[in-house]
């Protein structure tokens, strides 16, 4: 086992989620007096710093989100890349650094009662003085402290997990060892205890001090610069008394530089200013308008329901770095959600959540503005396609070599897998891309090559037309559950002569009751289960998937591929996807555009190209999530 430098860990560090006990005692202390209704001012501290630090938790959960809203911020990003699983892992336990401080802060109420009893609400002298002793006081101690954890001694053990971290955010600040907060605690305490000795000290000016300094700390590493140069043009001296992102993202990526806390001024007194600070700052200022780089394939996802669309990195990007499912902390936020799906519906934009780099290409994930349960009213295609096809003419206009569709976006219904819009702009030079090739080809890989007969729901549907097609080609029968006899003679008639006795057409699912490969297309009830025989394993293609109700039976996972290994800057899954896993007709999109393939994939299945597509994907790097270790 790696020996482990003195204060590098955090004493609480095993406690997992149970650390915020450590808070019990604070909470406990304001809950029993509150109760007993008395007034003593232990209480009325006590108070005072659990509001405080549970406003400084949400001041730097707000700015990550904030910097992670994309459709705001991507012209303004100063380090282009993603943030990827590996720094969110990281960075999980980045309030650790905001327990220490209350705990300290709670250790200093129970020492000095009476000290902190008298302060007043507001005193004018204290703001000058707390403000004198940061530029006096804290500010150099900082810059050396900080030049002494990049020294060869103490960078490794204490300072190197922090600058492991390739895209500052807000909550990078917080990425630290247990020594370096300690010193940062020391650094802000300081003014504050230095207030209190000088007896100008006062309530607004220590919950302003505190949350004044995380804001700062929040917006140095926020990755989006918002700093207009104008301000130094009119103002050149200001530049010398407060950073910005630009100035501090030199420091994280060339390190020897840029040491300050907030004041450039102490890098310029002990030269270690970074000579390119404001020439960057000022070109990535006035490119902030300007459109960035053009992505070479665009998913066009939408919002399942409105639980899931808190599954945003913009939301909780801790939460969307993980699989979905149904969360109770979700339930609170439910109304902000709803509210948020009014907005939706009148601003009807289409907006960017995630991107990722693979093979040098920018893949972008959009959404449109619509819930699930839209898809499926009568009076919402027309709104509903009209917004697809927007986002399709945008793709067009900026260059976009691929668009994909997922699920909802492509219903046959709605506007027949895309055709609609490849008739009705023949000109396009974004291809058009359903992904459905790929889908019908996992799932038809994902049955064993000695099955004999499948039964088969949804059975007339894109998928379900070409898996009968394909699968009775390879000599499997195939119970085609559909009431439609027109459409099933269709299907049949499209198959070669000698196979097509291998179709048959069913119309109860007792037809089934001695097959045991089931293919579902179409939702099925536990009751509809209930006639598979012991053993059935069901492969699936239906959204949202079927309930997992026989035990004596096995459910597969909807059709989805892992993305290759080389993917770079990814950091949020995929609706119920793993990490780095998508549904097969993202990877569909993905494979179109690696392969640089230059037609229209809409409307029905080619069954002569599975075999070509699952052959690219694998030849990509694409792994089907049957294939992944357990």
């Amino acid at each position: 086992m790696p020996k482990i430098a003195p204060f590098s860990a955090w004493p609480w560090e095993h406690l997992g989620i149970f650390k915020y006990m450590l808070l019990g005692p604070l909470v406990g202390k304001v809950v029993h007096s509150s109760l007993q209704k008395d007034n003593d001012l232990a209480r009325d501290w006590c108070f005072h710093l659990l509001m405080l630090t549970i406003l400084r938790f949400f001041l730097y959960t707000w700015y990550t989100n904030v910097c992670n809203m994309l459709f705001l911020t991507r012209n303004r990003r100063i380090i282009p890349q993603g943030v990827d699983f590996d720094q969110i892992d990281k960075e999980w336990n980045w309030d650790n650094f905001i327990i220490l401080q209350a705990l300290i802060a709670s250790l200093s109420l129970y020492m000095f009662p009476h000290e902190f009893a008298k302060l007043p609400v507001w005193d004018t002298n204290g703001l000058v003085t707390i403000v004198m002793i940061h530029v006096v006081v804290s500010e150099p101690l900082y810059y050396w402290m900080h030049r002494l954890l990049h020294g060869n001694y103490l960078f490794t053990p204490y300072h190197s997990f922090h600058h492991s971290s390739t895209v500052p955010q807000p909550v990078t600040a917080g990425s630290t060892t247990f020594l370096e907060e300690l010193l940062v605690t020391t650094v802000i305490g300081l003014p504050i205890l230095g207030c209190g000795l000088f007896g100008c000290g006062s309530k607004i000016v220590i919950y302003g001090y505190v949350i004044v300094f995380d804001f700062l700390r929040c917006f140095g590493h926020s990755n989006v610069e918002i700093m207009p140069h104008w301000v130094f043009d009119y103002f050149p001296r200001f530049k010398f008394i407060l950073y910005t992102p630009t100035y501090y993202s030199l420091h994280h990526s060339e390190m020897n530089t840029n040491y300050c806390l907030f004041m450039p001024l102490y890098d310029v007194i002990w030269n270690t200013l970074n000579t390119n600070s404001w020439d960057l700052h000022k070109k990535i200022s006035l490119n902030a308008g300007k459109s960035t780089r053009v992505p070479d394939f665009v998913f066009l996802a939408h919002v399942v329901d409105i639980s899931s669309s808190l599954h945003a990195p913009f939301v909780t990007r801790s939460f969307s770095s993980m699989a979905y499912s149904a969360r109770l902390f979700l339930l609170p936020q439910w109304p902000f959600a709803f509210l948020a799906m009014l907005v939706m519906w009148v601003t009807s934009k289409t907006f960017l959540v995630s991107f990722y780099n693979l093979r040098g290409r920018l893949h972008q994930t959009w959404v449109v503005p619509r819930f699930g349960f839209q898809y499926f009213l009568p009076f919402a295609s027309q709104g509903i396609n009209k917004h697809i096809e927007e986002a399709i003419l945008r793709a067009d206009r900026l260059g976009v070599k691929v668009i994909s569709l997922a699920a909802l976006n492509k219903n046959e219904a709605l506007n027949g897998g895309g055709t609609l819009f490849v008739k009705k702009h023949p000109n396009l030079k974004v291809r058009v891309v359903h992904g459905n090739t790929l889908t019908a080809a996992v799932i038809l890989n994902e049955i064993h090559e000695d099955v004999q007969e499948v039964f088969l729901t949804g059975a007339t549907s894109k998928l379900g037309r070409a898996i009968a097609l394909y699968l009775c080609r390879r000599g499997v029968r195939v119970l085609m559950l559909t009431e439609s006899t027109e459409r099933f003679q269709n299907i049949q008639e499209e198959a070669p002569a000698n196979c097509r006795k291998n179709l048959v057409q069913v119309t109860k699912y007792q037809a089934a009751k001695n097959c045991k490969t089931w293919v579902v297309g179409k939702w099925i009830t536990p009751g509809q289960q209930r006639w598979a025989p012991p053993e059935t394993h069901f492969h699936q293609f239906v959204v949202p998937p079927i309930f997992a109700f026989r035990r004596d039976c096995t459910y597969g996972d909807l059709a989805a591929m892992k993305l290759p290994d080389d993917v770079e800057g990814l950091g949020s899954c995929e609706y119920t996807m793993g990490r780095g896993i998508v549904h097969a007709c993202h990877a569909g999109g993905v494979v179109h555009s690696l392969e640089g393939w230059s037609h229209h994939e809409v409307g029905a299945l080619d069954v002569d190209r599975i075999d070509v597509v699952w052959k690219a994907a694998l030849k990509h790097g694409l792994q089907p999530v049957s294939s992944l270790p357990k």
